[in-house]
């Protein structure tokens, strides 16, 4: 029976968000549809349009100027012209990759906005983590949305220093102890397609219980439903991971956070 409830859970939470998934694809579409308008846009009857940039109820955390409220390495990490900036370089090195924590809380139920540009490697936003002091300072362990330059990886669920791989780009899994299952196909090059090139992107990272949703530029990336009890997280820090190796640039702005 319980595994049964599991399987209709995840159902319906794949029909949900093919849903959302229909709709920001249809909003995006032009020309209007033949015969009697049904909301405009393809968003259904009482469905407000798709907007990235509406943040009712969240709050920033970032306040453009300092890294206040923020604890990572000042030798790698910056706030400037209202953005946090993560770098390396060959005089300046990284040996393991290295996270700038946000210290205001550890959120449970949330959404997070934000902005990134990437010029090399890797980075990704680390939420529902821990910290990991018997490895180094700065170390993290949890959930990530991921983000590389060659967009190999842009927007899959990943698990850093835990399971791995959870969720590509273009999937949706159920997350058992053992186990990882797709459920549901969200897209496949079409995504790839959507994320820009050395430029700014936006990030929409939802968690509600155990259920993981990344949206990137208005499109449903990844999603996952994580009823591996043992190794999933329900609350945990958020952060920004610089990666080590090749020098690189990441840089973060617009970081808003709302707690559900």
């Amino acid at each position: 029976m319980k595994k049964l409830v599991a399987i209709s859970s995840a159902a319906l939470l794949a029909a949900s968000l093919l849903t959302y998934e229909g709709i920001s694809t249809r909003a995006q579409q032009s020309g209007a549809p033949q015969g009697q308008p049904r909301g405009g846009g393809g968003r259904g009857p009482g469905i407000d349009a798709l907007a990235p940039d509406d943040h009712t109820g969240f709050e920033s955390v970032f306040d453009g100027k300092s890294l206040k409220g923020w604890d990572g390495d000042p030798a790698y990490w910056r706030a400037e012209n209202e953005t946090i900036v993560g770098e390396s370089t060959a005089e300046k090195p990284l040996k393991v990759n290295t996270f700038l924590v946000w210290r205001g809380g550890q959120p449970k139920d949330f959404e997070l906005k934000l902005e990134y540009r990437i010029n090399s490697t890797n980075s990704g936003v680390q939420y529902r983590s821990v910290e990991l002091p018997e490895v180094g300072k700065w170390v993290m362990k949890g959930y990530q949305a991921d983000i590389d330059f060659q967009n190999t990886y842009t927007g899959q669920l990943y698990e850093e220093r835990g399971r791995g791989f959870l969720a590509m780009r273009g999937q949706m899994t159920l997350l058992q102890q053992g186990k990882k299952q797709v459920i549901a196909n969200l897209g496949g090059d079409d995504l790839k397609s959507l994320i820009k090139v050395n430029d700014w992107n936006q990030l929409h990272i939802i968690a509600r219980g155990n259920e993981l949703t990344h949206v990137l530029n208005g499109r449903l990336m990844a999603a996952a439903i994580d009823d591996d009890a043992t190794n999933r997280a329900m609350g945990g820090l958020i952060g920004f991971q610089l990666h080590q190796g090749l020098p690189m640039k990441v840089e973060y702005r617009n970081i808003w956070l709302k707690g559900l």
